[in-house]
């Protein structure tokens, strides 16, 4: 099985109700190929030379595939782009910035290659089953592209005001994607961590050495290293993915904690590892689908209180093998950043879900699997892509 063998293998348009009228926020249409949306945002504020606080976005998506969103600027110009990979198209002026809240649906075109025709069939049978019994609405894996080897979260010790472990984690813990420049300048850090004059003496220009040189300019004027600080000065749109991934994964953990529990002990079920942890999924319908179909489950901090009954229990489970009170899942320090306040449905069911299997024109006596379907905001296709080819457990 192959997924993403070619940007156009997964295609994705984000849908609004937002129309454009007047106000101070210019909307656009972004289309992308081959590149993150943070990296997007970026290529366009070093075009029109402007500061990142003025550009509001619904969402990231996936960077190794073909996509359109919005985005709204703060008085931004009302003109078009196509540079660099991507066409900013210029819609209108609106009264509000363009956030999550805006977004209806995503809807997705996948094509899934290599297949073996039973495989292939077997997919499309499963997809039928989908649509019966809807699919679990866990976080999938690219929301957590911010754990490292350690498998430690920053949020976490951010949160428990451990700011130098929450900054080695940030800037020196190793990852699966590194490039090679990237392993580099992590083992420096890692070898010369404390030494802050020689880690700034040794690392190349970068947003991690600015962030070495405020330390080292500590201990340059006989002052203990400023790790909180340091922290402040990561890349805000960075702290915020590093709230998002630890609470999407303690999220993940109690949906499929409550799945488990909820389940029918002989039903048809699997369980997928994710990287917040085993994630278990249905295969068929049963007698609590209706239920579990209506649940909505809040994403875990401060700011929420504890939900009754099952779910309450499963995160209080969570919490303890974290070792963590809901109440310290907060950010005191900087406040420009915040964990979600808000629910997530445990299944979501996808919208007009279409299959079509045929001959593989990549890979001579192979068979593609092409989907098209909607997921509602926040929701994962490749998790569904995940599901069809399960096996039962």
């Amino acid at each position: 099985m192959k997924l993403r063998r070619i940007p156009e293998d997964f295609q994705v348009t984000e849908q609004t109700d937002l129309r454009p009228a007047s106000g101070q926020w210019a909307l656009y249409r972004l289309t992308k190929k081959s590149t993150g949306t943070p990296e997007a945002v970026s290529s366009i504020c070093r075009q029109w030379g402007l500061s990142r606080n003025r550009i509001s976005y619904g969402g990231l998506k996936d960077r190794h595939a073909i996509t359109s969103q919005h985005l709204s600027i703060r008085n931004g110009p009302p003109q078009s782009l196509d540079r660099d990979g991507l066409q900013l198209k210029y819609l209108g002026q609106t009264a509000r910035p363009f956030t999550s809240a805006e977004i209806r649906s995503n809807h997705f075109i996948i094509t899934v290659r290599s297949l073996s025709r039973s495989q292939a069939l077997n997919a499309d049978s499963a997809a039928r089953i989908v649509q019966d019994c809807g699919l679990p609405n866990y976080f999938d894996d690219q929301r957590f592209g911010s754990l490292g080897f350690s498998g430690e979260w920053i949020a976490k010790e951010w949160c428990l005001k451990n700011w130098e472990r929450a900054l080695w984690l940030a800037l020196a813990d190793a990852h699966p994607d590194d490039s090679g420049t990237e392993k580099q300048q992590k083992q420096l850090l890692r070898d010369h961590w404390g030494n802050w004059p020689e880690c700034q003496k040794q690392l190349a220009r970068s947003h991690r050495r600015s962030i070495v040189t405020f330390l080292a300019d500590k201990v340059n004027a006989g002052r203990e290293p400023d790790f909180r600080g340091a922290l402040a000065r990561l890349n805000s749109d960075l702290r915020g993915l590093y709230l998002s991934a630890w609470q999407s994964a303690l999220w993940n953990r109690v949906a499929s904690g409550v799945l488990a529990e909820s389940l029918p002990p002989d039903s048809p079920q699997t369980e997928l590892p994710l990287q917040s942890g085993p994630a278990v999924f249905p295969l068929a319908t049963g007698p609590q689908q209706p239920q579990l179909q209506e649940l909505k489950i809040p994403l875990p901090s401060a700011r929420i209180q504890p939900p009754p009954g099952l779910p309450g229990r499963i995160l209080q489970q969570v919490l303890d093998q974290e070792q963590i009170s809901l109440r310290q899942i907060r950010v005191t320090y900087p406040r420009d950043r915040f964990f979600s306040r808000s629910s997530r449905a445990l299944i979501v069911c996808p919208a007009e879900l279409r299959t079509t299997v045929q001959s593989d024109d990549l890979y001579p006596e192979k068979h593609l699997l092409k989907l098209e379907f909607q997921l509602p905001r926040g929701s994962y296709a490749t998790l569904l892509v995940r599901r069809l080819f399960a096996e039962p457990v």
